[in-house]
């Protein structure tokens, strides 16, 4: 397609940013579906069926009711699963919403241009939806190769179109999740022990003594199995340690909260390191055992007291003696959590590595009661022919810079599709499926002009977002609760599949992923890929290889299967892990190879800008990213956020609770929406917190007539679009948003100044 002005094209309006949006009042989503005779659903009359949740990633799996009408009625989870013990969070429970959420993506839609230059959508079938998509995808390999084509996904439908990307010949690709979230965690682990952790994380909180969380927010990320963990532990009278410059729902329930300044958690490892070998806390044994580099680790911390790290982190100093003589005194039943979001200040392998020496000091890897050794279920991988060999892929543009990048750094991947990028690997078209990188990838405005400079964009969603208005070609996709999906096989104490079944058909013209990829890949000639019609006869395959079949998964949902191996170590075991030593590396050869600190040290990140607060943003309970917040139910629960302000702040400020207020960024750049205040001790004076997922922008108009998510539209302030400022980690190029500032804005900046 010709290229176009897509900044003009998704048409966020100035008036817009004036105000509050107006949202039409919740109606009885059901009201189309259900008879109002009707007040009860009794087992006896119900269908249920086998799912994997995805509201959120931790993927629990669980039962799908249906009433006599096919009607779906209520989810709930699966007994005997290992992700949610029967028991789905607020957010699982609450997921038919995304089934009956009436701004979901209905039909395929084109872009087109009018004669007076203006821009919109049309609605077309699917046939010329697909046709439109193998042409561009051809235009790009004419002009650039398949490379430049590259692929963005999230979520469970991703390996489908992994699938579609390497049959065709590009393995440029990459996900959020790894360096915007969890790609340092897995890097610092790796190093340490020759393994990462994978979800869910291999933490035995149940048989803990204590728990450390480092900016960790269970219980607000809603991760359901170590959520009802942490309740056993709470229950049984355990100690948590929380560092969080935040007081968290975990800093509430915990037996010492440590309010960290931002941006010194190194600092504190370090501390508490020092503490641990200088008063012998360790586990000896285990660290002599098993461990690689203790004489060295051991002189470098020594300049790391806890006095030292006092004046650093804020943190007293008698405070870290009794943190760090805590965790020794519970260990090997101590745990360190690595975390999940862990791309924070550009220095986050190395702090993950401190984590994970620190729980090796501890003597808590693959032992009772710290990290549990996992196993899951290999099932054998679908037939094919081998894929093409790329000229160049996501390794040619990451690994070259970070050699801990252990997939593709999905930021760097989208500033090849910059108008200025001249090297040789250049993007020029773009397919995004269930992810909106306008709000998941820094920066904002970066992020836009390589968007604007792509000559081909296709995104697969079930909502309008963001990253909707900048297509050529949009797809709907069913929910999870509409479609089939590869089996889970999750690693855990008991290795288990999962099967995610269609409830329902789809509604509206909506189609699973597998078949979307199906589809465009038959078109580019990828047949020999796509010997199957329907993706339940891989599955069905797969399932019989290793004794189980479709037709015994949905009966049951979960199938576990005996150990081969042991959950924890044994007594006096020899064990070889996967380092260049065999040994758990408390100096790292590879990074001392490598040109990179081989021990963790401590660096600073500079002081806050006078004038400015840190921005410091989160997760909170009810919703996931920004992708929940339009479901009915969940948006009841939450449907606007409130920005946090110390009252120390507030005075000077001159700030009430429920004002309404914008943010700027030290680059000038005014919130496109307003949010209202909640005053609050428990956030530290110097900083503000914002809730993650709001301040949707994404709006579109198809035929003439506006299509976005009437509940979050407008609704509070987008995090992405006041950071500004990206550190990014040398050793695999995660991005670092927590070092960003902003001032509290009181009048309206937007407010039209009128004269008499």
């Amino acid at each position: 397609m010709g290229k176009l002005n897509r900044r003009d094209f998704i048409k966020i309006s100035g008036g817009a940013a004036a105000g509050a949006m107006v949202t039409p009042p919740l109606t009885n989503i059901f009201q189309s579906f259900v008879s109002k005779k009707e007040k009860h659903l009794l087992e006896g009359e119900a269908t249920k069926v086998s799912t994997v949740c995805e509201v959120c990633f931790w993927n629990c799996a669980g039962w799908v009711y249906k009433d006599r009408e096919n009607n779906i009625r209520k989810v709930i989870g699966n007994d005997i699963d290992p992700h949610c013990n029967g028991r789905l969070c607020p957010r699982g429970t609450g997921g038919l919403g995304m089934y009956y959420d009436n701004d979901r993506l209905k039909t395929p839609l084109i872009r087109v241009k009018s004669k007076d230059g203006k821009q919109s959508f049309r609605k077309a079938t699917w046939d010329e939806a697909l046709d439109v998509i193998e042409k561009g995808m051809k235009n790009i390999e004419k002009k650039y190769g398949k490379e430049s084509m590259a692929l963005l996904f999230h979520g469970k439908t991703g390996p489908h179109f992994e699938h579609l990307f390497k049959a065709w010949g590009s393995d440029t690709m990459g996900e959020p999740a790894g360096a915007q979230c969890l790609i340092t965690r897995e890097a610092g682990f790796i190093a340490t022990y020759g393994s990462g952790l994978g979800s869910p994380e291999p933490t035995d909180i149940t048989n803990a003594d204590c728990l450390v969380l480092l900016g960790h927010h269970i219980g607000e990320n809603m991760h359901n199995g170590h959520v009802q963990d942490v309740s056993t532990l709470i229950d049984r009278g355990g100690t948590i340690i929380t560092v969080d410059p935040r007081f968290s729902t975990m800093a509430a329930h915990s037996t010492s909260w440590l309010p960290i300044k931002p941006g010194t958690d190194i600092a504190l490892l370090l501390a508490w390191m020092n503490v641990i070998i200088n008063e012998e806390l360790y586990d000896r044994d285990y660290v002599a055992k098993y461990t690689y580099g203790f004489e060295e680790l051991k002189q470098h911390v020594q300049k790391y007291s806890p006095e030292w790290a006092a004046g650093i982190t804020t943190i007293p100093a008698g405070d870290i003696y009794k943190s760090a003589r805590q965790m020794g005194g519970g260990s090997p039943r101590t745990i360190v959590h690595p975390g999940r979001h862990t791309a924070w200040y550009g220095d986050d392998t190395q702090r993950t590595r401190a984590i994970a020496i620190l729980n090796a000091l501890l003597g808590a890897w693959g032992r009772k009661g710290g990290f549990y050794f996992t196993e899951k279920v290999k099932l054998p991988k679908e037939v094919h022919p081998p894929f093409p060999k790329p000229k160049w892929t996501w390794k040619n543009i990451s690994k070259e810079k970070h050699k801990m990048a252990i997939m593709g750094i999905t930021n760097e991947i989208m500033d090849n599709g910059l108008p200025e990028y001249k090297g040789p690997y250049k993007v020029k078209g773009m397919f995004f499926t269930a992810t909106n990188p306008i709000q998941s990838i820094p920066d904002e405005d970066k992020i836009k002009r390589i968007l604007e400079n792509q000559e081909f964009i296709v995104v697969v969603d079930t909502m309008p977002s963001e990253i909707t208005g900048y297509a050529d070609v949009v797809l709907p996709e069913a929910t999870y609760l509409e479609r089939l999906d590869h089996i889970r096989t999750s690693h855990h104490k008991s290795p288990n599949i999962a099967l995610r079944y269609p409830a329902v058909k789809p509604r509206w013209e909506s189609k699973p992923g597998w078949w979307i990829a199906r589809e465009i890949g038959l078109r580019l000639g990828l047949k020999d890929f796509y010997e199957w019609e329907d993706f339940e006869e891989v599955l069905d395959w797969q399932l019989k290889q290793v004794g189980s079949s479709m037709e015994e998964m949905k009966k049951l949902g979960v199938k576990h299967f005996p150990r081969k191996t042991p959950i924890y170590l044994k007594k006096d075991e020899d064990y070889w892990f996967n380092t260049n030593t065999g040994k758990i590396e408390l100096y790292s050869t590879d990074f001392a190879e490598w040109g990179y600190d081989p021990m963790p040290t401590y660096k600073p990140h500079g002081d806050i800008p006078a004038g400015y607060l840190r921005l410091i943003y989160g997760r909170i309970p009810m919703h996931t990213f920004g992708r929940t917040l339009n479901n009915p139910y969940l948006n009841e629960l939450k449907n606007e956020p409130k920005l946090w302000v110390n009252p120390k702040v507030a005075r000077i400020y001159g700030l009430n609770n429920e004002q309404e207020v914008w943010l700027q960024n030290p680059k000038g750049k005014i919130s496109s929406f307003s949010i209202k205040v909640r005053i609050t001790e428990r956030i530290r004076h110097n900083s503000v917190f914002l809730p993650h997922g709001f301040g949707n922008k994404g709006r579109i108009f198809v035929d003439g007539k506006v299509q976005e998510m009437h509940l979050t539209y407008g609704r509070g302030i987008s995090d992405a679009e006041m950071i500004s400022n990206v550190l990014i980690d040398p050793e695999t190029g995660g991005t670092g948003m927590k070092n960003n500032f902003v001032k509290i804005l009181t009048d309206n900046p937007y407010k039209k100044e009128t004269t008499s």
